[in-house]
């Protein structure tokens, strides 16, 4: 039977960035399917504990910055760790994902969240834009009415939705990959998940 990732992840992170090209190739070789739901993390670090990066203590924030040029580094992918648009609101971003998800399928919304975090890590764009969100949809040859859709009732539903179960389902930090009630938290656990999705364990021995 084939298995079902429920990916969790706020639009601005740097760390979903990092993973998302490898969870996307992962789903494919393994027959997965992935559900795309963006939530809001203001919500999830609200029960979970869990501090926005202003709150963070100063070694904390230093060393966030060291791991991501460590992580860029060796996943040899393109990433500003102080880019021009962050922190940055990401709420209007994540319900145009959820709008297209809702309209086009999972693989468009994929395609669409892969644009937002190379907008904010890469090209150093304003995804708390419309203009930005518009040419990210021309640029992934969606339709230009998801924009105006993405501030539905129905799509603030879904994101409402999305956060609920995230939090329902133990998630406290982005990204956060979830199959068969286990919860892998991190880029940098798309090793144990992939173990799981071959064998069903998450352990090597």
């Amino acid at each position: 039977m084939n298995q079902t990732i429920d990916y969790y992840f706020a639009p601005q992170s740097p760390w979903a960035y990092l993973g998302h090209a490898r969870l996307a190739a992962m789903a494919q070789a393994s027959n997965a399917r992935v559900r795309v739901l963006p939530a809001d993390f203001g919500k999830v670090f609200a029960v979970s504990g869990g501090l926005p990066l202003a709150k963070r203590a100063p070694q904390r924030q230093a060393y966030r910055l060291r791991e991501l040029a460590r992580f860029r580094d060796f996943l040899q992918l393109p990433l500003n760790v102080e880019p021009r648009y962050f922190p940055v609101a990401a709420d209007d971003a994540a319900r145009l994902i959820i709008a297209v998800d809702l309209h086009e399928g999972g693989a468009a919304a994929m395609r669409l969240s892969a644009s937002v975090f190379s907008a904010v890590w890469v090209q150093q764009r304003d995804i708390a834009s419309a203009g930005t969100l518009a040419e990210l949809l021309s640029e992934c040859d969606l339709p230009a009415e998801r924009l105006a859709q993405s501030g539905s009732p129905t799509v603030q539903e879904r994101y409402d939705a999305n956060t609920r179960v995230a939090i329902e389902a133990g998630v406290f930090g982005t990204p956060s990959y979830c199959v068969d009630g286990e919860i892998f938290w991190g880029q940098d656990r798309l090793d144990f998940l992939e173990r799981w999705l071959h064998s069903g364990q998450a352990d090597f021995s």
